[in-house]
């Protein structure tokens, strides 16, 4: 079972004192830590019960990247599972892609002191992206196709129904708006989807968090987060563009990027213009559409 001595912090599940010998400083640490996690639990809660993502009996695959979404997924599910009202096993699971000078012992160090039963995949996503990939061009599209595949292998080959992956708020965002600016399509990423296979479904606990949460969360906790850019090509540029768009307007529109959220939550097909919904040209002689 998870033991909470091997978070750097208590939650507020730990049921732990303020020890009078620390420090000022420690303690409103600590209290900031606990008030931050207690809303991004209070979001994942939420976003589990909108979407119906976990029932009784589930095994869930947990996608472990080694960057702070999936420590906080992982963290934040393993205190709601405490709780639940219904029985469910979570499997954490790192694709260990061969990447040069990858520190990933971190990551099994820190999955050793949760108490559950993980996996460490070994796949050959960098010599693959190296030997397919033109000199020159970004291995992002290749390496995230490679590592899903080998994920949704996994978890077949495990026994999983379910994988969690650590998209948040933000993520849905960008991708709605590199949808909409280059694909020319109005679509985002689901929180919860059947695989093309129709034998996995794939859940987004963090949907509802917000990424500057989750790094601050991190920042408290001191998640041992593995280094970004051991590809040598760092983060996809057209997706940086989109999350800097987004900080932009927390800085100047604090409420834009939640209103445009809701959009998602609130749509209005009939308003549109997709002929596939609708038969715009029997309208008028038809009954009003909604």
């Amino acid at each position: 079972m998870h033991s909470d001595n091997s978070l750097p912090l208590k939650t507020e599940v730990s049921g732990t004192t303020v020890n009078p010998a620390v420090s000022a400083s420690d303690r409103q640490r600590k209290y900031n830590a606990d008030k931050l996690y207690k809303r991004l639990r209070h979001h994942v809660g939420r976003a589990i019960g909108d979407y119906g993502m976990i029932e009784e009996g589930d095994k869930i695959l947990v996608c472990m990247s080694g960057g702070k979404d999936s420590y906080a997924m992982l963290d934040l599910l393993l205190s709601l599972k405490r709780s639940a009202p219904v029985n469910f096993t979570l499997l954490p699971v790192h694709i260990e892609s061969g990447f040069p000078g990858s520190p990933w012992h971190l990551l099994e160090d820190h999955l050793k002191r949760t108490g559950l039963e993980y996996r460490i995949v070994r796949k050959p996503v960098y010599e693959l992206c190296r030997t397919k990939v033109k000199p020159g061009k970004p291995y992002c599209s290749m390496c995230s196709r490679l590592r899903r595949g080998f994920l949704y292998a996994a978890a077949r080959e495990l026994g999983a129904n379910k994988v969690a992956l650590g998209h948040h708020k933000d993520d849905a965002l960008c991708t709605l708006f590199l949808n909409l600016f280059y694909g020319g399509v109005l679509k985002s990423m689901p929180a919860v989807l059947r695989t093309d296979s129709d034998d996995l479904t794939v859940i987004r606990p963090l949907i509802y968090c917000r990424e500057r949460d989750l790094t601050k969360l991190s920042e408290l906790k001191q998640y041992p987060l593995l280094p970004k850019g051991l590809c040598g090509f760092g983060e996809d540029e057209q997706r940086a563009n989109m999350a800097k768009m987004i900080r932009s307007w927390d800085r100047n529109f604090p409420k834009r990027a939640d209103i445009v959220f809701h959009a998602m939550q609130n749509v209005k097909p009939s308003h549109l213009f997709d002929k596939e919904l609708f038969d715009f040209c029997r309208i008028s002689n038809g009954p009003k559409i909604k």
